[in-house]
């Protein structure tokens, strides 16, 4: 990502030109938001795609450690180097967004550069908290929601589309030497046997698979009997969004739950029909806009067994 004099010259612009690149679902839902929001929203998301970026982009893992070390003693400072570092600490200090969720966001990401071999599904919900959770909680500060009873729901849709992505990119994963499917469900696999699987390992994976987008629309259930607690823009976008993002599970579940060899993706059209749909409940479902869901509090019992998160 580039992070030159021009990133910092003009932030917003910079920001929006990320999410356009690299966030196809989010940039498309953005247009529902206000103005405000939508540049608020882009620099947040530019700023996960910069941590995202030094993990994944520079080859050297004992760099890539350290590079993340310095964008976690900035937020614990208040003082970076880098633009978009230092465009989230400005947007923490505009709209009270505490540290913490973006501090366990590149702990999570950090995890990352180490051989991923998840053990148990309870592992897989921490992770998915980590790297997305933290970006829903985020996202409330980002859209002016401070009731906390909404940050659980928003904690759901993160996960959601994290354990999405997860199931999407089973092959490419693997690829990397990363092994996200638990070894309670497929067993202490290494990642290259993902690669070529043969017939009985592939059912294995699809199972698995289907069993990772069923926990997913459990947390998506749950995000969007939160959604009352938003601004009426801000739920038609994010509705929007959640719609889109579930998608790409139906197009997996369509395609026989094969991901380790293709990669599932819901093309502009469909994005658009998606977000008619999406239109269509926020005129007619009274729950999408009610405030009074109770928080089924199982879907994150592993999160109150981590230790160590800055939440």
């Amino acid at each position: 990502m580039a992070t030159d004099r021009t990133v910092v010259r003009d932030v917003p612009v910079a920001a929006r030109a990320v999410l356009r690149r690299h966030g196809r679902t989010f940039f498309f839902a953005s247009h529902l938001l206000g103005s405000r929001h939508a540049a608020r929203a882009a620099t947040l998301y530019a700023f996960c795609r910069h941590v995202d970026n030094l993990a994944d982009d520079g080859g050297d893992p004992s760099a890539a450690r350290a590079a993340l070390a310095v964008v976690s003693n900035a937020l614990l400072s208040g003082h970076a180097n880098d633009p978009w570092t230092a465009a989230m600490l400005s947007l923490q200090a505009r709209i009270g967004l505490p540290a913490g969720p973006a501090l366990d966001l590149v702990a999570g990401v950090t995890s990352d550069l180490e051989a991923v071999r998840m053990i148990d599904e309870a592992a897989l919900i921490r992770y998915a908290y980590r790297v997305a959770g933290t970006v829903g909680l985020m996202m409330c500060a980002v859209l002016d929601v401070h009731d906390p009873r909404a940050h659980p729901f928003a904690i759901d849709l993160g996960i959601a589309m994290q354990l999405t992505n997860i199931a999407r990119d089973v092959g490419e994963d693997a690829r990397m030497d990363r092994r996200y499917l638990p070894a309670s469900w497929v067993g202490d696999l290494p990642p290259m046997d993902i690669v070529a699987p043969g017939p009985a390992l592939q059912r294995t994976l699809c199972d698995a698979t289907r069993g990772l987008l069923a926990r997913a629309d459990r947390h998506y259930a749950s995000a969007e009997s939160g959604f009352g607690f938003l601004p009426a823009r801000a739920r038609l976008a994010i509705l929007t969004a959640a719609h889109t993002y579930r998608a790409i599970g139906t197009r997996i579940a369509a395609n026989g739950y094969r991901t380790w060899d293709q990669r599932a993706v819901v093309d502009t059209t469909a994005k658009v029909g998606h977000a008619a749909t999406a239109l269509l409940t926020f005129a007619l479902s009274r729950r999408l806009h009610r405030r009074d869901a109770l928080h089924d509090a199982s879907l994150q019992i592993a999160l109150a067994r981590q230790g160590g998160t800055h939440g």
